[in-house]
């Protein structure tokens, strides 16, 4: 098994990990409610999907 001669550079090993970090999610507003939801998916406040209900939500007593 080859094994590497000289140690990498803290400089060398922050250029290539300058990459592996993790984005954000993106999020949209609901038209109805205007609370933030995952884009294509219904509300999960009021239940909406493109303008109609599509599951129903319990109601918080």
């Amino acid at each position: 098994m080859p094994n590497p001669k000289r140690r990498h550079s803290k400089q060398r090993t922050a250029k290539r990990r300058s990459h592996d970090f993790l984005t954000p999610t993106g999020v949209s507003r609901c038209t109805n409610c205007d609370e933030f939801k995952l884009p294509h998916h219904a509300c999960p406040k009021c239940g909406e999907y493109k303008g109609r209900a599509v599951i129903e939500v319990k109601q918080a007593s």
